[in-house]
């Protein structure tokens, strides 16, 4: 009697790290004088509620495609890792308007990622840490010995720009990752969880198959409760990110960095101060010079502090993403 054949069980790395970031901004600069008027509102009002003073805007030719390549360009670069060793590019974005083909397939094409599998991941402004658990559950199962992980976002083209609760806050840009194959520990463990039941705080004012069948209809826009979403995030994140702590086997004095997702400069501020961070502990505040811009914030602010000295490259860094759904992601990672 034959015996059913024992698979060959995958062979990966014993533990994944980031090697490389790389990021884009749009040429554009929005200055909040710029939006005020519309809004009926002042550069001070929007500085007080946000901490914002300018963001970027994409021109047409900016598209989440574009973006998300010339970031990856730079992250593969900085990693010494070649389009071709990549197995798999996944790009977590909210702004890509076709149900299909993912956008992911043609940024793995513009970048030579001629091997590689692709696709998009869609957890909003939580997408990138959704994607950095993916991308190093990949890279320690098997399944792929490097990914490129892209967040890129055109948040610009989902606001209402006369909303006076959302306008400000959102921007557009792309950062971009790549993970591979480590010897010790560069991908601490995921703390990650939804509250479904809170579905509507972030939303579309519309579903796309309203629009198609209801033409009266304006262009779907983000909508959001901005109170409800502050205490959330305060109170919910601070616990994820600690537990995010635990679970890396580390505690805040160990860190180097805090980097957050970039939603507000009141609840980046109001998390560490919750965490009770070092003053030696750099916090990312791209917020104020890149606003909002959704799964492209971390890598973005990643890129930033490391360009800039602020922050060591090799030290340890808890991120954490959260948004629409509520969604949300955290782990400790060793900085590039």
């Amino acid at each position: 009697m034959s015996s059913t054949p024992v698979l060959r069980p995958p062979a990966g790395a014993p533990h994944a790290q980031i090697l490389g970031v790389g990021g884009y901004r749009p040429a554009r600069i929005v200055r909040n004088e710029e939006i005020a008027p519309r809004i009926d509102s002042s550069d001070q009002w929007i500085r007080e509620r946000s901490g914002i003073a300018e963001r970027r805007w994409a021109d047409p030719h900016e598209t989440v495609a574009a973006m998300g390549a010339a970031a990856a360009e730079k992250a593969l670069a900085q990693s010494g890792v070649t389009a071709r060793q990549l197995g798999c590019v996944v790009v977590a974005t909210s702004t890509h308007f076709r149900q299909l083909p993912a956008v992911a397939t043609d940024l793995a094409h513009r970048v030579g990622a001629v091997n590689a599998a692709a696709f998009d991941l869609s957890a909003a402004c939580a997408g990138f840490s959704h994607g950095l658990a993916l991308a190093a559950d990949m890279v320690r199962g098997g399944s792929a010995e490097h990914v490129l992980l892209v967040g890129s976002e055109r948040m610009s083209d989902l606001i209402d720009h006369d909303d006076r609760g959302t306008s400000f806050l959102f921007a557009d840009g792309a950062g971009a990752v790549v993970v591979g194959p480590s010897r010790t520990p560069g991908i601490g463990p995921v703390v990650w969880g939804a509250d479904g039941s809170q579905s509507d705080v972030i939303t579309q004012s519309a579903s796309w198959q309203d629009l198609r069948t209801d033409r009266s209809l304006r262009f779907p826009a983000l909508t959001m409760q901005g109170q409800t979403v502050f205490r959330w995030a305060v109170y919910e994140m601070a616990k994820a990110a600690r537990q995010a702590l635990d679970a890396a086997g580390i505690t805040a004095a160990d860190l180097a960095a805090f980097v957050p997702h970039q939603a507000n400069l009141r609840i980046v501020e109001a998390l560490a101060k919750a965490l009770q961070l070092p003053g030696r502990v750099a916090v990312a505040r791209d917020v104020q010079h890149a606003a909002n811009t959704s799964a492209a914030s971390i890598p973005l602010a990643m890129e930033r502090m490391l360009a800039s000295g602020e922050a060591p490259r090799g030290g340890l860094a808890l991120t954490i993403g959260f948004g629409a759904g509520l969604s949300y992601a955290a782990q400790v990672v060793v900085l590039p």
